[in-house]
């Protein structure tokens, strides 16, 4: 078996429905930390508000990691992929700029889950914003500058 990453295998099949909620995730290339740098955060965190703002989804939680970011989200207008490829080119661009560089941020493709209606939202929303908790990068979830969730 090959270490080669398969993201475009993770297209194969997907379809995504307005209205729908979605777990998302993506990673950074060769899973480099590009998100301890607080900076870089902010710019993929002003992607998540720009795909608001344009209708395409709403954020009810997200949690960026210093290697992978888990976004879940309501999808409105568009599907996963164009979301999803906006957000990564569109950091990538910004964070490419400020570091004065012209590098690959992302891995290709992502990982996404449908919520079926009848899932606790707020469940999967705790379990996105404590994984700094569970990755031992704080004690408290408090503590940890990049994550939201809509309730808060």
């Amino acid at each position: 078996m090959s270490n080669t990453p398969q993201g475009h295998r993770l297209r194969t099949g997907r379809h995504s429905q307005p209205g729908r909620v979605y777990l998302l995730t993506a990673v950074t290339e060769q899973r480099q930390p590009n998100f301890r740098d607080l900076y870089a955060g902010r710019f993929l965190v002003n992607e998540f508000r720009r795909a608001h703002e344009a209708g395409n989804g709403t954020s009810i939680a997200w949690v960026i990691m210093p290697d992978h970011f888990h976004w879940l989200v309501e999808l409105h207008n568009g599907d996963l992929p164009k979301l999803m490829q906006t957000a990564k080119s569109r950091s990538a661009r910004a964070i490419n700029q400020q570091r004065g560089r012209h590098e690959t941020l992302w891995q290709k493709g992502y990982f996404d889950r449908a919520l079926r209606h009848e899932e606790d939202l707020k469940a999967a929303a705790r379990y996105i914003i404590a994984n700094p908790l569970r990755a031992g990068l704080v004690s408290r979830v408090g503590d940890y500058p990049l994550w939201d969730a809509m309730w808060l």
